[in-house]
């Protein structure tokens, strides 16, 4: 590759455990170039440009700077942010970089779910399908269904391109936003998740893996990486790494799907009743236990143990923060 030719990563200005912000830091670090399309121009894209990213400010959902942005790339990271327009914004992308002709690699990031959303799962009968989810739900979100959608369009494009499925991360919302004040304040972790175990991953681990194959894509091409933490984990075993990195005790506490989607709606739903809609996907597909699985492809990838839940906790600005703030009253 041209070592002049930018990296193009869409995302870059996302919030707290960014991905993309994330993979275009290390690119940078390893003497990359990369434009960092981001949606506003904020703190967030003077922090990109501080480090060396050229910043590009444009919106997903129009070609014409899908296109402009594109103009010298000839590799590309795709995600964006759990949004209803999801799809759209990936088969912008797509035929942008069909135009384009000159594409490399385009590294698109979906979800571990993919990996089990056949189509004759997603045709089956309801009953069928209410078993296979775990028992607790027969569908999956808008968010899930337009990441598969959007993996068929990449794979009938002809880019060369490589499919990222990650399980859930550790800095999702459920893990470490909603529950931290009562974790922090009262000692005790609630969330839905009954007798389950799960695989957390974390970000930044997933970032590494992306920004490897950047690099170096040519034996990755059609590539769909199943990525899990390196660690099954029941839901005292989750209180017990809180309780290790707060060095307080932490207990889990069950709650039920009800009043879990009470506390997303009152969350997310004015801000982001899509995001809520998958959340609460989320949460039914734990509890009935469909993430009881551990790979050993992101060893593969990064060649070394990920991080662990524990190791990831200790690093983690909103647990950190909300300790801080106990503290102080």
């Amino acid at each position: 590759m041209n070592n002049l030719s930018p990296i193009l990563i869409t995302g870059a200005g996302g919030e707290v455990g960014s991905v993309s912000g994330d993979i275009a830091r290390r690119l940078l670090a390893k003497g990359y170039p990369v434009r960092a399309f981001v949606r506003t121009d904020d703190e967030r894209a003077d922090a990109l440009r501080a480090v060396g990213a050229e910043v590009f400010v444009g919106d997903l959902l129009k070609l014409a700077d899908v296109a402009q942005a594109l103009r010298g790339c000839r590799r590309v990271f795709f995600t964006m942010s759990l949004s209803p327009y999801y799809l759209d914004a990936n088969l912008v992308m797509v035929a942008a970089a069909r135009a384009a002709n000159n594409i490399e690699v385009l590294v698109n990031i979906s979800d571990i779910e993919q990996s089990y959303m056949t189509y004759e799962h997603m045709a089956a009968p309801r009953e069928h399908r209410l078993k296979w989810l775990g028992g607790l739900v027969d569908d999956y979100s808008p968010q899930q269904r337009a990441h598969w959608l959007a993996e068929q369009a990449v794979n009938w494009s002809g880019l060369p391109a490589v499919q990222i499925r990650a399980t859930f991360f550790i800095e999702n919302p459920l893990l470490t936003w909603f529950p931290v004040k009562r974790v922090v304040e009262k000692g005790e972790l609630l969330l839905p998740f009954a007798g389950s175990s799960f695989n957390p991953i974390a970000a930044t681990d997933v970032a590494e893996a992306c920004a490897h194959i950047l690099i170096a894509p040519e034996e990755h091409i059609g590539q769909s990486y199943a990525l899990t933490g390196p660690e099954l984990k029941n839901m005292d075993e989750v209180a017990a790494d809180f309780s290790a990195v707060l060095g307080k005790e932490i207990r889990y506490v069950a709650q039920s799907l009800e009043s879990s989607d009470q506390s997303i709606d009152s969350i997310l739903t004015a801000r982001n009743a899509h995001a809520g809609e998958h959340l609460k996907a989320l949460t039914r597909l734990i509890a009935g236990g469909r993430y009881e699985e551990v790979t050993d492809t992101l060893t593969m990838l990064i060649g070394r143990t990920p991080t662990t839940l524990r190791q990831a906790l200790a690093k983690n600005v909103r647990l950190q923060q909300a300790r801080v703030t106990s503290n102080a009253g």
